[in-house]
Formats: C-alpha cells, structure tokens, sequence
C-alpha cells in the first residue's frame, strides 16, 4: 500500500472554459494552463505519481510541450493509471478537494466523480470529490484563482507481494 498527496493551483482568467473534473462549469471566468487546466485532475494525478514517487506532472507532461497544449487533463489521468497499474498498483481510493469562492459545485460533484472514475477503471465510491470556500479569505476568496487538493491510496495488486 502506497499513499500519495497532490495539490494544484491555477489562476482565474476570461475568454477560457471552466474545466473541473472532467466537466465543463457554466461560468464567466475558466483557468489559465497549458491543457485544459482542470485543476482537480492535476491534483489527483500528482497525488498518484507521488505516491510512487514517480515524479510530477510537469515531469510527465512538460507544460511547454505542444503535445499537450490544450488536451484534456482526463485524458492524462488515463495515461498516469495506466503508468500505475504497470507498476503493480491500482487505486484503493482517492480523496480530494476543490477549493473556489465561486461557482458553486455542489451540482456538478457526481459528474465529476464518475468521470474520474471511469478514467481511472474504478468505481464512483472509491473517488471522493468535495468543495469548499476560504471564506473570502486568500487568493481563492479573492476569486482570483481555484485550488485542489488530493489524496490517493494506492494498493498492489500483484499476486507474489
């Protein structure tokens, strides 16, 4: 068994789409990255890679590649599972938290949660999504910008360990 934490941070910006989790988010500002920016899912995939200690994502996908301008940060959760099975491991569970002022998610979790779990080949109980404020406190109260947090147990699933 292997635990790992991520924690991802990306700015506020116009003329950008909202991308949480796999989901698009009716919303007047999106976040500023080299991919779709989903902050959620760069958490999650950090929490994975470190639980390995496998690095980070910006190892794996190089925030000045053009290979990865723009894609789907799904589609690189996909690519770090499959990282992790070849490593004997499979997830356990993940925990994570957005944490923004606004919008609010409460009605977009359960999207969220089965997009992250299908890419990850588990069940939607085994991810947990939750969102909360700062109170207006900070960058994120501010609305200038949205964190995520995450923590991954990973469990090897090779027969002879």
């Amino acid at each position: 068994m292997r635990i790992g934490t991520g924690y991802d941070v990306h700015q506020l910006v116009n003329d950008r789409p909202l991308i949480l989790g796999g989901v698009e988010i009716p919303f007047e500002k999106g976040l500023l990255g080299h991919s779709d920016a989903d902050v959620l899912v760069h958490a999650i995939m950090d929490a994975m890679l470190g639980a390995l200690a496998l690095g980070d994502i910006g190892t794996h996908f190089p925030d000045h590649d053009p290979e990865f301008k723009g894609i789907s940060s799904i589609k690189l959760l996909k690519h770090v599972n499959d990282l992790i099975l070849s490593q004997g491991y499979k997830i356990g569970n993940i925990d994570s938290v957005l944490i923004c002022e606004r919008p609010k998610l409460k009605s977009y979790i359960l999207e969220m949660r089965t997009n992250i779990a299908l890419a990850l080949e588990v069940e939607v109980n085994q991810i947990s999504v939750k969102a909360t404020t700062t109170e207006k406190l900070g960058f994120t109260g501010r609305q200038e910008g949205i964190a995520s947090q995450a923590v991954c147990l990973l469990l090897n699933h090779n027969v002879n360990s």
